[in-house]
């Protein structure tokens, strides 16, 4: 599904250059479940914001479904990963002014969905996650593992390939990060490919495959033992 190849990001500030990615070599197939682990400023982060396509590489190639990406501008890099890629982030970045219902539907925002279909996947989607009785309400009403399940209900609405997630159970208690693992674990079963970033040895563990960097290189590509 995805190729990095020799794929490196450098940082400028001022006259400090800091390479944060450092020939990164990577295959992603459609319906792994990868785990990018390492201590913190390794480039975990720097190289999920590239697989998501919120980032262009320095240097090297990046290949999504059959295309080269790597120097394309925002506006292209937009319109490729809608409705194909889905984040879910360690903040929520949930909407307060937004209901549940609202926060979820702006996934569907910019995909031509009609509004009945829109409002249709919506309601099945909350009803998947089990927050269907809380569509009414305002984030800030939520709990943080229920403000967690209207992200990945918001990720997962426009029925995306790939599914990214940050330190998605960094804000949580170990009740709720666990259901939210549960919950990957179940995504992922259902042919999504999921990504994610942690820290936690325990959630890198129920992944298929983990990748572990230090200081922008890849130093582990592990398979899960049976």
């Amino acid at each position: 599904m995805l190729r990095l190849n020799k794929v490196s990001k450098i940082h400028l500030t001022g006259e400090v250059q800091t390479t944060a990615l450092d020939q990164i070599n990577l295959e992603i197939d459609a319906g792994e479940y990868l785990a990018i682990t390492g201590p913190s400023g390794c480039g975990k982060s720097t190289l999920l914001g590239l697989i998501g396509l919120l980032d262009v590489p320095s240097s090297g190639e990046y290949w999504f479904e059959g295309q080269n990406i790597a120097g394309w501008n925002e506006t292209q890099l937009n319109q490729l990963r809608r409705g194909r890629i889905g984040f879910i982030f360690q903040s929520f970045n949930l909407i307060e002014e937004l209901s549940v219902f609202e926060n979820v539907e702006l996934a569907l925002e910019y995909t031509n969905t009609p509004n009945k279909e829109r409002k249709e996947r919506v309601d099945a989607m909350l009803e998947k996650l089990g927050i269907s009785h809380r569509a009414n309400h305002r984030p800030s009403q939520l709990s943080g593992g229920q403000q967690q399940r209207v992200a990945i209900a918001r990720a997962l609405v426009a029925n995306p390939a790939i599914l990214l997630a940050d330190e998605p159970t960094g804000n949580l208690d170990t009740a709720h990060g666990d259901e939210v693992m549960r919950l990957l674990r179940q995504i992922n079963a259902e042919g999504t490919c999921v990504v994610m970033v942690t820290h936690s040895p325990a959630h890198a563990a129920q992944a298929s495959r983990t990748l572990h960097l230090l200081d922008g290189r890849v130093v582990v590509d592990a398979l899960r033992s049976a």
